[in-house]
């Protein structure tokens, strides 16, 4: 059995720098709607992954590594950016290993910024 249990890194620079920005409100606002749009491209990718979609799944991966830059998900914005090279490269073994790594990566990105900011309550 294989674990992949991988560590995310967020850059907490960032999400100070958004916060001092915009004010702690507006930061966590911009914040849950990111989180809300990468949770659904998420989805959107998969869906484009099964579906052997290729230029759109780089259209979408592509736009997840400004949303990750934009709220500080450093693991997330790499892997989505790998996930791009990868279908650059149409390297469909490539594509798959990376693509799923940026499925387990986001989840654990979206986890573990949702509870650094305390957004569950």
């Amino acid at each position: 059995m294989l674990f992949a249990d991988e560590t995310v890194c967020l850059d907490h620079a960032r999400i100070m720098e958004l916060e001092q920005l915009l004010g702690a409100k507006t930061a966590e606002d911009v914040a849950i709607r990111a989180m809300e749009e990468l949770s659904a491209r998420l989805a959107h990718c998969e869906t484009l992954f099964q579906l052997g979609k290729w230029k759109d799944l780089r259209k979408s991966a592509r736009s997840m590594i400004a949303i990750g830059d934009q709220i500080g998900m450093t693991s997330l914005s790499l892997v989505s950016q790998h996930v791009v090279d990868t279908i650059d490269a149409q390297d469909t073994t490539a594509i798959a290993a990376t693509f799923y790594r940026l499925l387990r990566i986001g989840d654990r990105s979206l986890s573990d910024y949702w509870d650094q900011q305390n957004l569950s309550g």
